[in-house]
């Protein structure tokens, strides 16, 4: 056997040698995309992995993998666990198999899980944790239907039963965290109807204890579009615009400083006290049409002009007073003539009548205070955020702060007092929900694309190689075909000869010492 490797190993070697370089490297090239197609083969060849269940527990988890082992059916690990994959020819038949099997089967407490456990030793706390548990698994399931939301966490809080009578009833409460797989916020009527379908689940709970919000800490607020301020008590309707206000100013800033250092970096709180006072006056107000000259629109005039000439009028009489007479006046004498002149100008002029029912806002923000919480950008390394950036968002705060609060309240507001109002602080967020986006296992086109190009160029290189080969082995048949001519040998001279002994030193001696040769020459020739 080691012989036959040898001679192997030498027909190899002599095959390579006697090559071109040409050849040599055409050899080399079709190995290598020979190679690279055996690996493009076997990378098709893989089985394609599609998820057969997400979002499962450990347990749960834990159960299918030694049930896919049993059976001998390879699967894949992905999301830290939470999800099992296997090849996708396989993944209907397994979904079928596994429910007809109650696999998983799912840590949660449902309705029937309370049937099968209700028995005669049963108390009545482990009763309401039990259907407290079934409440919030069968909440989960109802909200994971709707459109944009993967999965669903809820916690719900109920009053405790009591003897006594008291005044104000206890009410329920209920927190629910959704995930929706970072995708867009759902929209306002998925969200009232989500708020009722709790409310009316979960006994003595009011739309107002309820909390919803996503992943990412971003609250859905409930609107009622069908209440109007005419059937709201003043408290509700001042608390329902105090709110308003708050969620407008928060999701503002939310979207400002989320654009500028990430969604999940980013959380805001916004308080805000507002002034409640309403004033409804009434104005009649005359004003000028021309203002510079405080005149009105001249509409009508009129104007009289008298003039008399006659002869002066003597004084005559006896001075003093009678009965009838004015005292100091001159008496004015019989027949006599007299002139006068009177101007009468009588000028309609219109003006500007304003008649105004005026009625205030019904409210202004007296105060803002805003807290805002940044992680760094490496969580693990609190330098990482520059100082610049603390102080940039400082200054964008102080802005809104100052444009939002009302002039009245503003005058006597100095920068170090709104600067106050404001709080920036950064540290990591240990309670943050990290949704991790599944890896896709199907294969990409431009994939298929190179493999059909790879193996066009090994089909074409494979061709050239066996063409080539048939002309080397024509060419070694009509060399073998034509008649050969024998090399007659040439006479061997004899080296022991003394002619040839001394025509090798001189050869020698002139190339080594050419000068002494010459000198040599020189004197055979003189003896001659």
């Amino acid at each position: 056997m080691k012989e036959q490797l040898l001679q192997a190993k030498e027909k190899a070697t002599e095959y390579w040698k006697t090559r071109s370089k040409k050849q040599k490297w055409f050899m080399l090239a079709t190995f290598i995309l020979f190679f690279l197609l055996l690996l493009l083969l076997v990378f098709l060849m893989r089985p394609n992995y599609v998820p057969l269940y997400t979002n499962l527990s450990p347990e749960e988890t834990g159960q299918i993998k030694e049930t896919l082992d049993q059976r001998g059916i390879p699967s894949q690990l992905s999301n830290d666990g939470s999800a099992i994959s296997v090849p996708e020819d396989q993944v209907d038949a397994l979904k079928v198999e596994l429910a007809a099997e109650g696999i998983p089967e799912s840590g949660a407490i449902d309705y029937t899980f309370i049937e099968d456990q209700v028995g005669f030793g049963m108390t009545d706390n482990e009763f309401s944790v039990m259907e407290r548990a079934a409440m919030q698994t069968e909440l989960e399931n109802l909200i994971q239907n709707l459109d944009g939301v993967e999965s669903a966490n809820v916690m719900i809080t109920l009053p405790e039963e009591s003897t006594w009578v008291s005044e104000e009833a206890k009410q329920a409460t209920a927190s629910i965290v959704l995930n929706t797989g970072g995708r867009g916020s759902i929209d306002e009527e998925q969200i009232r109807a989500l708020y009722h379908l709790v409310s009316k689940s979960v006994p003595d709970l009011p739309v107002d204890n309820i909390v919803i919000m996503n992943e990412r800490f971003e609250h859905f607020y409930y609107e009622d579009s069908n209440n109007s301020s005419s059937s709201m008590s003043a408290y509700e309707e001042q608390r329902q615009i105090q709110l308003d206000v708050e969620r407008r100013l928060q999701t503002q800033i939310q979207q400002m400083l989320g654009t500028l250092m990430g969604p999940d970096k980013v959380l805001v709180t916004v308080t805000t006290d507002l002034d409640f006072t309403q004033e409804n006056r009434e104005e009649a107000l005359v004003e000028p049409v021309d203002e510079e000259n405080m005149e009105g629109i001249e509409i009508s005039a009129e104007r009289i002009t008298e003039t008399f000439e006659g002869e002066e009028i003597e004084e005559g009489g006896v001075p003093g007073a009678g009965e009838e007479d004015v005292v100091n006046y001159p008496a004015g004498g019989m027949d006599g003539n007299g002139d006068y002149e009177r101007t009468e100008e009588r000028i309609n002029n219109e003006v500007n009548r304003i008649h105004r029912e005026i009625v205030e806002s019904p409210y202004k923000i007296r105060d803002i205070g805003i807290q805002v919480m940044v992680e760094p950008p490496d969580p693990e390394d609190p330098t990482s955020l520059p100082p610049g950036s603390i102080n940039d968002i400082e200054q964008i705060l102080s802005t809104i702060v100052a444009t939002s609060i009302d002039d009245t309240y503003l005058e006597d507001v100095t920068e170090e007092e709104i600067s106050e109002k404001i709080f920036v602080s950064s540290q990591p967020f240990a309670g943050k929900v990290v949704v991790e986006e599944e890896v896709s296992t199907n294969i990409p086109l431009w994939m298929y694309i190179l493999s059909g190009v790879l193996i066009v160029l090994v089909i074409v290189l494979a061709f050239l190689l066996l063409r080539r080969r048939r002309q080397e082995e024509e060419e070694l048949l009509v060399e073998e075909d034509l008649p050969t001519e024998e090399e007659i040998p040439d006479i061997p001279e004899r080296e022991d000869s003394e002619h040839e002994t001394r025509r090798k030193q001189l050869e020698r001696l002139a190339r080594e010492k050419p000068e002494e040769f010459s000198k040599l020459l020189r004197t055979w020739l003189s003896e001659d």
